[in-house]
């Protein structure tokens, strides 16, 4: 039998860069672990720490009626970049079931089936759909460049716009006869975000990429 060569440097280099490319930064800083139990843990950590991260970010609020400025958007696009599909979904998932179950993790410690069903409703629904959107893509390696990061998380945050708007077009204020409407959900719900949320997606775009810049800067030391 001839002798078994050994991978060269630029071989193992190669086939590492390869790997990276698919999977979340979270999921190169922390492996998930072989076993059963742990990585069942490990995944309730998260899930838990993310429910934590969505409720900061929903108290960071600039009163607005009928729905407030929140950093909820930034914290759902976050979660979905660090944690990919399944652990975002999961984490938005529990942080809108928690807020359902009337625990205050929404904007002013809300929580509770009317807020649901209220004016805000649509955008909580939205912020599970965006986290799942980016944590897709996330999974396939898009938190590598900047340039994919910005375009995903425009589609995410658009998708919370159009079922917020929508919602919130379909919802009767207190003490009101009628449907707020399309162009009054568009003023209200949509309008006012955008100058801040262009900030926060590029914030967020940024980070996750200069991440993993970082992880490689200190591999090589």
């Amino acid at each position: 039998m001839g002798a078994t060569t050994a991978p060269r440097p630029q071989e193992r280099a190669i086939s590492t860069t390869r790997h990276a490319a698919e999977g979340t930064l979270l999921d190169s800083i922390i492996p998930r672990p072989s076993d059963r139990a742990a990585a069942i843990g490990l995944d309730l950590a998260l899930v838990a720490a993310g429910v934590v991260l969505m409720t900061i970010a929903s108290q960071i609020s600039i009163p607005w009626h009928p729905v407030p400025l929140t950093g909820g958007t930034f914290g759902a696009l976050l979660i979905g970049g660090l944690y990919g599909f399944r652990r975002a979904l999961l984490t938005l998932l529990a942080y809108t079931g928690l807020g359902i179950l009337g625990i205050g993790v929404w904007a002013d410690w809300n929580g509770g089936w009317d807020t649901f069903t209220g004016s805000t409703g649509g955008y909580i629904v939205g912020y599970v759909v965006a986290a799942g959107i980016v944590g897709w893509f996330a999974d396939h390696g898009a938190t590598h460049d900047v340039t994919k990061m910005i375009g995903v998380m425009l589609i995410a945050n658009a998708t919370i716009y159009l079922l917020g708007a929508a919602w919130l077009a379909n919802w009767t204020p207190p003490g009101g006869t009628q449907e707020l409407g399309w162009n009054a959900a568009y003023e209200l719900g949509i309008q006012p975000f955008v100058p801040g949320d262009v900030v926060k997606i590029f914030f967020a775009a940024c980070l996750l990429p200069g991440g993993w810049k970082l992880m490689r800067l200190l591999e090589r030391k």
